[in-house]
């Protein structure tokens, strides 16, 4: 499960187009940070996706991913275009194919060849309806099958795009909009696939062009419901309409770390959590499996884009980082994740702190959230500093972003280092129940995580693997 959303320019502080998404996934899923430079390719070239090939175009641009380490694909990504695009699952009455591509196939192939937020909409469904969507999408819930809705943005313009097997609708967005795990389109839209309609006629989904509504007749409403995707786009809708003409990159951050309305950062508790939590947390296997593994909130201003991930998982626990396109590799950030714990890896290091705050998330929280705010207002204050310090495009300008955004990377793992050692011992005895604590022991031996066998006071990760924040300086 996850969630995108979107502001335009009328109702951002700065007038840039921001786009924001959790990425949900099963809790050893490791996210993954990756840069695909821009490229020249030899007619005849042939792309490997998950499970399809497909013809290669002749140019591709430069684009970050984020996504789950095993897939080719992304879960949110932006190309140097200023293109940007998240995807959700969304659960229909159409098929689900055994192959085809998958929708983060679809993202990641748009992101490569497309200039605008229209073409890339024109791109994803033309592909859509030429080779279909599909395959499995779980890492070890190799039965997970979904189909997919998308938020495309460019500096000017942001669509929805939803999706049921080959069909499809789309509607331009008018200033916010987010999407959540269902169908959100009824009888308004924009665009639409050929014999769409139709299709739901001849099905019985619908008596006549009048009664179509897309989300009514293409939604398999129990896989929906039980998603819970209603109660989070809601709730991103009206955090954002709060803010209207106000919103920001750090206003994005905020609502990905929302816990709901009723929750409090005192009396939070992860193990009690549910599929309503915007910041979602993992805690059983039936309908609590996936946890937000990576968040990104990019802002597409038309003179300059930034990019904020965090490259870890919970955003409730982890720092936003600035990211450029700039023809530059990433920043420095430990080795490629993958779903075993590596220690030289930074979404496997701050899952260590992560897991660690599970024991008792009401003790520990406070321990970090007023470090974390100042010390990425400091960010977001230093890339505003930056922009209006730096020289015009060229290799120069380059280069100390590419600086800045390391030495952000890195003053965050060195944080994250010291808080993992602050919170050790500092639980105030209200551990989580048994069967929580039973399904955390799961997943951390799976994953050769050097923790006890549970997430509890007794049983925090070992202290030791201080090697890549020793790299960076720390004492």
């Amino acid at each position: 499960m996850c969630d995108t959303m979107v502001a335009l320019g009328n109702a951002t502080a700065d007038g840039s187009v921001i786009l924001a998404k959790n990425s949900d996934q099963e809790p050893n899923e490791a996210h993954v940070l990756m840069h695909v430079p821009h490229a020249h390719h030899e007619p005849g070239t042939q792309v490997r996706c998950t499970y399809a090939t497909l013809p290669q175009v002749r140019e591709t641009y430069e684009v970050l991913l984020c996504k789950p380490f095993w897939l080719w694909g992304c879960e949110m990504g932006v190309n140097e275009k200023g293109v940007a695009i998240g995807n959700e699952a969304v659960f229909t009455k159409e098929p689900y194919a055994e192959t085809g591509l998958l929708g983060m196939d679809l993202m990641r192939l748009a992101l490569e060849r497309a200039d605008t937020a229209e073409d890339a909409l024109h791109l994803i469904t033309e592909l859509l309806m030429r080779h279909g969507q599909g395959g499995a999408s779980g890492y070890l819930h190799k039965g997970t099958r979904y189909h997919n809705a998308f938020i495309i943005a460019d500096p000017h313009d942001a669509w929805v795009i939803e999706t049921a097997g080959k069909y499809w609708a789309a509607e331009r967005v008018r200033d916010v909009r987010s999407i959540s795990n269902r169908l959100t389109i009824h009888s308004e839209y924009d665009l639409c696939s050929p014999g769409l309609v139709e299709h739901a006629i001849a099905k019985g989904w619908c008596r006549a062009r009048d009664d179509f509504d897309f989300a009514r007749c293409y939604s398999d409403r129990l896989y929906t419901h039980f998603g819970r995707g209603m109660e989070r786009q809601c709730r991103t809708t009206d955090l954002m309409r709060a803010s209207m003409g106000d919103i920001t990159a750090q206003t994005m951050m905020s609502i990905l770390r929302d816990h709901g309305a009723a929750a409090s950062d005192v009396t939070f508790s992860p193990a009690k959590s549910s599929m309503r939590s915007v910041c979602m947390h993992a805690g059983n296997e039936l309908l609590r499996y996936s946890q937000s593994t990576g968040s990104m909130v990019s802002c597409l201003g038309r003179d300059e884009q930034v990019h904020w991930v965090t490259g870890t998982s919970a955003p409730c626990t982890s720092v936003f980082k600035p990211v450029y396109l700039n023809g530059l590799q990433l920043a420095e950030h430990g080795a490629e994740a993958n779903g075993f714990y590596d220690c030289d890896s930074l979404w496997w290091l701050h899952e260590r702190l992560h897991r660690a705050m599970l024991c008792d998330y009401a003790a520990t929280y406070p321990l970090i959230a007023e470090e974390r705010d100042a010390l990425e207002l400091g960010f977001l204050r230093g890339a505003a500093q930056l922009s209006s310090d730096l020289p015009p495009l060229g290799e120069r300008r380059a280069m100390l972003q590419r600086s800045f955004s390391q030495a952000c990377f890195d003053e965050a793992l060195v944080t994250e280092q010291r808080w993992f050692e602050r919170i050790q011992g500092a639980v105030s005895g209200q551990y989580a129940p048994w069967l929580y604590r039973r399904y955390w022991t799961k997943h951390n031996k799976h994953a050769r995580l050097p923790m006890g066998q549970q997430p509890s006071a007794s049983n925090s990760p070992h202290a030791g693997d201080t090697s890549r924040a020793q790299e960076h300086g720390e004492d």
